[in-house]
């Protein structure tokens, strides 16, 4: 299969959590680390913000991290350097391998002409298809292979969630776009 270059295709958000630690003292972090607050009446982790990359993460006494806010797979692998280098000054254990992988990735797309979401609706297998104009003005599609989201809306934009990789997303707009090509 060729590959097609998909311009307008944008990393709107990326996820990742794992763990990069067996324990992590949050009062000590929230103290030692520069923009890391602790407040333990409203959530029950530290808050880490990092300017460049700009990342937010999430960070539990269990070790476990939630990052995100991240922009490319690159920004991911400099945010999390800047983690564990700060948890090192912070007198932190980590692991020399942190276990952090992407959970989810949030892109958009631009199909570059209007979609008939009515049409979509009356054309595509309805299982799949969440429409109801009233509530929301996009059309959900859930795509089973690869596991993917996507919100159409009539502007021609696209909102594709769920994937792991650039590779999933692609994948999946592939197959919305063969699906649409039907109908447009």
């Amino acid at each position: 299969m060729e590959e097609k270059q998909y311009a307008s295709l944008k990393i709107e958000n990326i996820v990742a959590s794992g763990s990069i630690a067996d324990f992590i003292d949050l009062d000590i972090i929230s103290n030692k680390i520069e923009n890391c607050e602790l407040n333990t009446k409203r959530f029950p982790g530290a808050v880490y913000r990092i300017e460049t990359p700009k990342i937010a993460s999430l960070i539990f006494s269990s070790g476990k991290v939630v990052l995100t806010g991240i922009r490319s797979p690159e920004s991911l692998d400099v945010g999390l350097k800047i983690i564990l280098d700060k948890m090192s000054e912070a007198g932190i254990e980590c692991y020399n391998e942190p276990r952090v992988a992407i959970t989810n990735m949030v892109c958009s797309y631009d199909i570059g002409n209007k979609i008939n979401l009515n049409k979509v609706v009356m054309t595509l297998s309805l299982e799949n298809i969440e429409y109801e104009p009233e509530q929301f003005p996009g059309l959900v599609y859930r795509i089973a292979d690869p596991k993917i989201v996507a919100l159409l809306f009539s502007s021609g934009k696209i909102i594709l969630t769920g994937g792991k990789n650039m590779e999933d997303i692609k994948r999946g707009l592939q197959f919305l776009e063969q699906k649409l090509g039907s109908i447009m």
